[in-house]
């Protein structure tokens, strides 16, 4: 296939894009910059500009494109950067899909667009699949904008699976970043009350899934995580144990809340028991099913 990849220098797209070179594609990517190599090409998704001819002749599209979500507090200015970011650069690719579908109808298209399991807000203990409505904080409403933004392209026939990925275990993961930190310095503990759940996923497989929804039929939302996601507390539990310290040290509610505010209260003492069923029921093969194995992965590649 013929693959174009935006956000190629993210976390995902950095690994994604040799591998599916590995796998025989052909890939190109979308720059903001000057192309350096032959394989890149520019686009300006802050206007939503692409060149008409960059995704005419392409099989398909992995959108990972838009500002990383970090552990600071949601201005008005964050968010609005968050927003832009994400809608921008899916309606440019979706919106050049769409006219290149139009144009040669009869060639099958796939869209794999980066979504959230932010979209369902926080649903405590209660497993959520694919079909549960969203949530209602700005994360989760950000999340049904975002898949929205892939619109025309879907009506235009082309295949649109949207990526709601969970907390992406890696090695140069933001999360087993700091709290590698924090807890080889003995500094780490359970988040809150502990019990808001944590939906994981490797980035071995967060990879594996990704190359395996372009060959498959699978349309609609994808839940990235793993099979067996955990709570907080036991997420803490395990990670000190992987670097052989304790985890002794809890971080009340109250000071995450003041710290980090809305983003404290959304993304870490929030959570969702998010199940990966439309990857299961597609029959993915995954390379890491438990925590342990995902942990030990990334920090001896640290």
């Amino acid at each position: 296939m013929k693959v174009a990849v935006t956000g190629s220098s993210g976390l995902i797209g950095s690994r994604l894009v040799p591998a599916l070179r590995t796998d025989g594609h052909e890939v190109l990517r979308l720059v903001r910059r000057t192309p350096r190599t032959a394989d890149e090409h520019r686009w300006d998704p802050q206007h939503r500009r692409v060149g008409p001819a960059v995704l005419a002749d392409v099989d398909a599209v992995v959108n990972l494109a838009g500002t990383p979500i970090r552990p600071r507090p949601f201005t008005t200015g964050y968010k609005e950067q968050l927003r832009s970011s994400r809608l921008d650069s899916t309606a440019t690719v979706s919106g050049a899909l769409a006219a290149a579908a139009a144009a040669d109808p009869a060639r099958p298209r796939v869209l794999l667009s980066a979504s959230a399991v932010g979209y369902y807000g926080d649903t405590g203990d209660r497993p959520v699949e694919e079909d549960a409505p969203p949530g209602s904080d700005f994360l989760a409403r950000l999340c049904v904008e975002w898949e929205a933004a892939t619109r025309p392209a879907e009506d235009a026939g082309v295949r649109v699976a949207h990526l709601r990925t969970g907390l992406v275990v890696g090695r140069d993961a933001m999360l087993v970043r700091i709290l590698g930190l924090v807890f080889r310095a003995g500094l780490g503990g359970r988040m809150g009350s502990g019990w808001q759940y944590w939906p994981w996923i490797s980035l071995d497989d967060e990879v594996g899934a990704i190359r395996f929804l372009l060959g498959s039929d699978v349309s609609g939302p994808v839940n990235l995580t793993g099979p067996a996601p955990v709570t907080n507390a036991e997420f803490v539990r395990r990670l000190a144990a992987a670097v052989h310290r304790p985890a002794v040290l809890p971080v009340p509610g109250p000071v995450i809340a003041l710290a980090l505010g809305e983003f404290g209260r959304s993304s870490v003492l929030a959570g969702q028991r998010a199940l990966p069923a439309a990857l299961e029921r597609a029959g993915y093969r995954w390379t890491h099913r438990d925590l342990d194995a995902a942990l030990r992965a990334a920090l001896q590649r640290a």
